[in-house]
C-alpha cells in the first residue's frame, strides 16, 4: 500500500526555483533514502512534504489525500512526523519533557486498520533507547550530540506517526554513535516503522533502505534499490555523491 506520492512538484524559495518535478513514493513498511550532495533539494523536498514550503505545482498525496496547502500541524495529524537537522531540542526540558511534549492529541482518525501505527508509549522508547532512562531528568540539551539525536528520534515516535521523516540522522556523528543510530534505524524496520530518511551515506542507506532515490539539482535522477547502486552501479554513487 502506497503511503505517500510526490508527484511532479516545483517549489521555491521566493523566486528560487529549488526543485523540477521532483517525484517519489514510499510504500508501508519500506525504509526509503533520499541521496545527494548538499544543496540539492533534499531538505527543500521534506519541507514541500510537512507543510513548511508549498509547492508552486504538483502534487503531494498520504493515504490519497492532498498535503498541498495544508497547514504543518494537519498534515503531522495526518500520521507524519518530523526528525529534523540539527536535533532542535527544546531547552529549558528534561528527556522526559521532550518525550511528552511530542504526544499529539489523541487518535480520532477513521478505518484505522490497515494503517493503525504503533501507540509509542516512554517505557517503549527507554527499551529502545536505555540511555535516555538514565538520563530522563537531565535537561535535554545537554546531552551529547548522539544521545540528543537519539531523543529527537524518540521525540518523533512519540507522536505514533505512520511515516517518519529523519533528516540527517548521523551528521557529525562519531563513527560508533553512528552506527548505534543505524542499529535503531534497523530495529525500528524489523517493527514495521514506514521511514523516508535524507542522507548522503550510502552506507547507512545500505544497512537499512529498501529502495533509494539519487537526487541532483532539484530533480530525481535515479531511483531503484540501493544494492543495484552499491554492487552493480557504483558509477552512480561516484557522479552524485562523490564517492565510491
Amino acid at each position: 500500500m502506497t503511503l505517500l506520492n510526490v508527484n511532479n512538484i516545483h517549489t521555491y524559495y521566493e523566486l528560487s526555483h529549488i526543485l523540477f518535478g521532483a517525484s517519489l513514493k514510499v510504500n508501508k513498511g519500506e525504509v526509503i533514502f533520499l541521496l545527494g550532495r548538499n544543496g540539492v533539494g533534499k531538505t527543500t523536498t521534506f519541507r514541500s512534504i510537512i507543510g513548511i514550503l508549498t509547492p508552486k505545482s504538483g502534487s503531494i498525496k498520504f493515504l490519497d489525500r492532498e498535503l498541498v496547502g495544508l497547514p504543518t500541524h494537519k498534515i503531522a495529524r495526518l500520521g507524519i512526523s518530523l526528525v529534523p537537522e540539527g536535533r532542535k531540542i527544546l531547552a529549558g526540558l528534561t528527556v522526559q519533557e521532550n518525550l511528552l511534549i511530542a504526544v499529539g492529541r489523541k487518535d480520532k482518525r477513521k478505518n484505522k486498520t490497515e494503517s493503525e501505527s504503533t501507540k509509542w508509549t516512554t517505557d517503549m522508547i527507554y527499551e529502545l533507547f536505555p540511555i535516555l532512562k538514565k538520563r530522563k531528568h537531565q535537561e535535554g540539551v545537554t546531552l551529547s550530540g548522539g544521545e540528543q539525536q537519539m531523543l529527537t528520534i524518540a521525540r518523533g515516535l512519540m507522536s505514533n506517526p505512520r511515516l517518519l521523516l529523519i533528516d540527517e540522522p548521523v551528521e557529525g556523528l562519531a563513527p560508533l554513535i553512528a552506527k548505534t543510530v543505524g542499529d535503531t534505524l534497523l530495529t525500528l524496520k524489523k517493527n514495521g516503522t514506514t521511514m523516508l530518511c535524507i542522507d548522503d551515506d550510502t552506507n547507512l542507506a545500505g544497512r537499512t533502505a529498501d529502495r533509494a532515490y539519487f537526487m541532483d539539482q532539484g530533480q530525481i535522477v535515479w531511483e531503484g534499490p540501493i544494492q543495484d547502486v552499491l554492487i552493480n552501479d557504483q558509477e552512480i554513487a561516484k557522479r552524485f555523491l562523490g564517492v565510491g
